[in-house]
């Protein structure tokens, strides 16, 4: 059976950036621990989430949504110099994937009969789109719930991964890269940055985070978060500097 043809992407780097978080207040370093995560998410202070979808911006939004959960990994690493610093771990869609594809996403997906809540579904879906052992992962909590352009009603699950002896392998037919962003990066509201989609009713904003990278080959990359994964991280962030 013939798949179908994947759908035209919007080209995020064509988009006009309107403004960065410049001067806005930044998440204090000792945060982004593991030990200060957990104590955050499990007493987490009073805090307004800054964007729960785009759903309500578009036709059709009395439509049914599909429920749906991600994974957001915050792994453990080692430095050379001592201690740990976290990564965030990301993936590339495949070139040929009907929905979303080649965007830089979490591991995650929709919900089956079978899960466990959004927690399970975020854990399985970790677990066969990259190799994801449920047991190396420990939950800290979710975020708020975000409503996508594609009517999926997604829940962010957050969670520590020990990156010591970590083995990952991605499911090719979804999963087309791996790869690591710094926390402290991604929470650095200087990164965040506020693109312009013009539509017939006016302009609809979409933040976007930039990540420079060395490929494979050691050649200099530009990995461009956007959309619903700058969304999440954004509301991360909101939580943190609470």
């Amino acid at each position: 059976m013939s798949l179908p043809a994947p759908l035209t992407p919007l080209d995020p780097e064509s988009l006009p950036v309107l403004s960065t978080g410049h001067g806005e207040p930044q998440v204090p370093a000792e945060r982004l621990q593991a030990r200060a995560l957990r104590r955050h998410f499990a007493a987490p202070p009073a805090w307004t989430p800054e964007l729960l979808g785009d759903r309500s911006e578009l036709p059709g939004s009395e439509d049914p949504l599909t429920e749906a959960a991600v994974l957001i990994p915050l792994v453990q690493r080692r430095q050379a110099t001592g201690g740990d610093t976290l990564q965030v771990l990301l993936t590339r869609r495949t070139a040929q994937l009907r929905k979303h594809a080649g965007q830089i996403s979490f591991p995650g997906g929709r919900a089956e009969a079978g899960d466990a809540g959004p927690v399970g579904t975020a854990l399985r879906e970790a677990q066969e789109e990259i190799g994801l052992a449920t047991p190396a992962v420990e939950l800290l909590g979710c975020l708020p719930v975000y409503t996508t352009v594609t009517r999926y009603r997604v829940t962010p699950v957050v969670g520590l991964v020990d990156g010591t002896a970590l083995r990952l392998q991605a499911d090719p037919a979804e999963v087309g890269e791996i790869f690591e962003v710094p926390l402290a990066f991604l929470m650095d509201p200087r990164h965040h940055e506020r693109r312009a989609i013009p539509q017939a009713e006016g302009l609809r904003t979409v933040y976007s985070m930039p990540w420079s990278m060395l490929g494979t080959d050691g050649s200099p990359r530009r990995q461009l978060i956007w959309g619903a994964t700058a969304a999440m991280l954004r509301n991360l962030y909101q939580l943190l500097r609470a």
